[in-house]
């Protein structure tokens, strides 16, 4: 019996050496020696494509005089056989594609996704949803958008939150809601700092000659720069002020409010509520009681606005949207260049586009903001604060106060 672990060997060794039609020939002839289930283990196991395979084996077939087998008939077309399951369900790629928009996590320095649901668990929802696909036709659809198996490789960021399931349940429901309404609904975190100077980046850019750089040593840097990131999920545009002071919540509010006055109500004129999706800790950390205060003051209040936050659990920042949707993006378009100055950084931060049509806009923010500010039980008491019914440490709404 052939083991895929056989197959996967040889394909390793020969894969470098192969173009593209010889690749799909070295899987014909593989799948062929196996027989019967010969084309889907080899597709499992080397990522070609289930119709490469299928091509390649017509062609082997017919420079053999073989008519053996029932997979292509003789004189019969390579793509002859039954039809592709998208072929005869043309809605669901579309509804995988929905269902996995809750899902999705990602690395904010890179390119890479990852999904949390099975395939075994991913069919049966379509199925629930009249669609019909197998654990092999979710597998090769998840090809087919970008996905493939991989090892693992980061560590574990510790045990799960009991509540961690339900919290993601939560905030897909509360999304799908406000954007039914037609209400705001975003996605914010704070970036990594980045020293401001010619320091050497991560990643590599297309030069004649390398990039000389100085050592990469804070006391060197013009300054430290703090990208806080706004994501709007329905319009997919991002935008990102860049702060010269410390990440407090009092910035990440001055952000927010500043995104409302001059994008967010112009954007959703009618909008008398907001969403936002945030981090569990950080400058907007769910027990930060200034934050709380901040929103209330500078949002609530003086926009009438009723705000409700929900954070993800505890170690689950990068199945937050703005991570993978906007942050990644601008990883890759600053990636090898020194950021040797804010208006650099500025540059590429609104340079940063995507083929799904994001767009960026960046501000500057050089306003000090001073660490170490206190909210007392008697402030805390006064805010418009009430607490949801489902995991309510991290579901929250504020609401504005009348004026006295």
């Amino acid at each position: 019996m052939v083991k895929g672990s056989d197959i996967l060997t040889r394909w390793q060794l020969l894969r470098p050496y192969l173009n593209r039609r010889q690749r799909s020939l070295w899987a014909a002839a593989e799948a062929e020696a196996i027989s019967h289930g010969g084309i889907a283990l080899v597709s499992s196991v080397t990522g070609i494509s289930y119709q490469a395979i299928s091509t390649g084996m017509w062609k082997v077939r017919s420079t053999n005089g073989s008519t053996a087998g029932s997979l292509v008939p003789s004189g019969g077309s390579p793509r002859a056989g039954r039809k592709l399951t998208e072929v005869n369900d043309p809605q669901i790629e579309q509804a995988l594609q929905q269902m996995l928009s809750d899902e999705i996590a990602g690395d904010p320095t890179g390119s890479q996704k990852w999904i949390r649901s099975s395939l075994r668990n991913l069919s049966r929802r379509l199925d629930e949803q009249g669609h019909t696909a197998c654990t092999h036709t979710v597998a090769r659809l998840l090809r087919k958008m970008g996905y493939s198996l991989r090892v693992n490789w980061k560590k574990q960021a510790g045990a799960q939150h009991p509540d961690r399931d339900e919290q993601f349940k939560y905030i897909a429901a509360l999304k799908a809601q406000y954007l039914r309404e037609g209400l705001p609904v975003i996605s914010i975190d704070t970036k990594k700092k980045e020293l401001i100077g010619n320091f050497r980046r991560e990643g590599k850019s297309w030069r004649r000659e390398p990039i000389e750089t100085d050592s990469h040593f804070a006391s060197y840097a013009k300054c430290v720069a703090v990208p806080f990131g706004i994501y709007d999920i329905a319009k997919n545009i991002g935008y990102v002020t860049v702060g010269t002071s410390n990440n407090t919540s009092e910035f990440a509010v001055r952000c927010l409010e500043s995104w409302w006055c001059l994008h967010g109500r112009l954007a959703y004129p009618h909008g008398n509520r907001l969403l936002v999706f945030a981090d569990g800790g950080g400058a907007n950390g769910y027990n930060l009681r200034t934050w709380k205060k901040d929103l209330q003051e500078k949002l609530c209040d003086a926009f009438g606005l009723t705000v409700t936050v929900s954070h993800y659990p505890t170690g689950c920042s990068k199945w937050n949207p703005v991570e993978y949707r906007l942050f990644s993006h601008i990883s890759i378009n600053w990636a090898g260049q020194p950021l040797r100055s804010l208006e650099v950084m500025l540059a590429f931060i609104r340079g940063t586009t995507t083929t799904a049509g994001l767009t960026v806009e960046a501000q500057l923010d050089q306003e000090i903001y001073r660490k170490g500010r206190k909210v007392t039980e008697r402030q805390l008491k006064e805010l418009a604060l009430s607490i949801h019914d489902v995991c309510p440490r991290w579901n929250y709404s504020l609401t504005p106060r009348p004026i006295s």
